[in-house]
């Protein structure tokens, strides 16, 4: 194939890449909130809502470096849409129980974690395809219509959600969700998943055992990629002090109406939404590492102001505004240290590896969200708000400051802070 018509098809990959994210997760999301409702009508337990979350999260993290190891030995295009056809055929499943038995608790476990398996498997390939459908010219307006189609999807999966739970039964949730990700498996049957690869036909599968144990190897060798990790890690874990706080400080503390709640997460959505757009419109960042360490540095002093209606006497109205601004904030920040890392990952990462090294950083990233609620959950139960949250943000400056230090920063963009030594070192000639 022609340079040109690469290009046309690397095109037709940005589209169909896109069209197809929204569709299937804008049904997974329609179909996970109208669980989330059908659980708290059922049981109206709290404890049956988070077992559900849980069901969606823990198998994920488990299967994720399974999920890379398959995506760097198998065909990507095969694993994405058998992954896909699993998900149609539980949703099938549920849809056909529900018909003969009536719909229980216990069967949309069952499904939630089905689902989330093969989600694990099709999320992991699609990250490590993305430098291989696009040219590297266009690999962060890919990634960035990446998150737009997440973005809308997140906006959009509550509000029809909601406006779907009113008029029809749960059938009708599950019938949605199969005809978005049967859409979806037919714009990826098209697609070409090794336009842009870089290895031969002829490269030898290794077996699962020592092609996991080759991808930790290779993460080990390379201190940038290392560091990087170590950075989603605590990010994922000290984060959690807003993901629980946030809620907890707005409806317990400051005694926010639901409804408004609902106004302040869209917020974060919208500036998701916002991000994505930017990404795509603006030139490649030239130095990732350093743009998403600021973007950190931000990200925590924000956390830091979160505290700030506690400690004034705020209007209502002034409470629902100020904290609209500081989740499209966060979301701003969050977009600003994912994307240049995001992005940088896809370069330098090897093809070969690049399953396993996001299968990995997945698990990591996500093993952390459940210790970090938990045990922050634990702290908001015994320490005022207006102590965890600026010593959170101390924490996360100091581990930004230490972990993305100078020296890594000249390791992981020679060439840039190359020519800035050599400019500061050329004589000044002017009189």
């Amino acid at each position: 194939m022609n340079e040109a018509n690469k290009l046309k098809k690397a095109t037709y990959h940005l589209w169909t890449f896109t069209a197809s994210k929204m569709i299937a997760m804008l049904g997974a999301n329609v179909m996970a909130f109208g669980f989330s409702l059908y659980i708290l009508a059922m049981t109206g337990s709290a404890m049956s809502f988070a077992t559900n979350m849980i069901c969606s999260v823990l198998p994920r993290a488990l299967v994720a470096p399974l999920a890379g190891y398959v995506a760097d030995n198998f065909s990507k295009k095969r694993t994405i849409l058998i992954a896909q056809a699993g998900t149609i055929l539980t949703v099938g499943g549920l849809l056909l129980y529900t018909e003969t038995v009536g719909m229980s608790v216990y069967a949309i476990y069952i499904a939630t974690v089905f689902n989330t398996i093969c989600s694990a498997f099709s999320g992991v390939t699609f990250s490590s395809a993305i430098a291989t459908l696009v040219n590297p010219e266009r690999l962060q307006r890919a990634m960035s219509f990446n998150q737009l189609s997440m973005s809308v999807a997140a906006i959009g999966g509550p509000v029809i959600g909601g406006m779907m739970y009113g008029f029809f039964n749960m059938d009708v949730f599950l019938m949605l969700n199969m005809v978005a990700y049967t859409i979806a498996f037919c714009l990826e049957a098209t697609m070409d998943f090794n336009l842009y690869s870089t290895r031969g036909a002829d490269v030898t599968k290794e077996k699962m055992w020592d092609g996991l144990k080759n991808g930790f190897h290779y993460i080990k060798q390379r201190t940038v990629i290392k560091t990087i990790m170590w950075v989603a890690l605590w990010i994922n874990l000290f984060f959690s002090a807003i993901a629980v706080g946030g809620t907890y400080i707005i409806i317990e503390l400051l005694k926010v109406k639901s409804m408004h709640f609902g106004f302040i997460e869209a917020s974060g959505a919208a500036g998701m939404l916002v991000a994505s757009l930017y990404f795509a419109t603006r030139p490649e960042v030239k130095v990732p590492l350093r743009f998403s360490k600021m973007s950190l540095l931000l990200l925590a002093g924000s956390v830091a102001l979160a505290i700030i209606p506690l400690l004034t006497s705020f209007s209502y109205i002034a409470i629902i505004i100020f904290y609209l601004i500081i989740y499209f904030i966060f979301a701003i920040f969050e977009m600003g240290i994912n994307m240049p890392i995001g992005v940088y990952m896809q370069k330098i990462i090897a093809e070969e590896y690049r399953g396993r090294v996001f299968g990995l950083m997945e698990t990591m990233a996500m093993s952390m969200m459940p210790i970090g609620m938990v045990v922050y959950g634990m702290l908001y139960d015994t320490l005022p708000a207006t102590i965890i949250l600026p010593v959170t943000s101390i924490i996360i400056i100091i581990l930004s400051l230490a972990l993305l230090r100078p020296s890594i920063l000249k390791e992981a963009h020679p060439e840039y802070y190359k020519k800035e030594s050599l400019r500061e070192n050329v004589p000044n000639t002017t009189t």
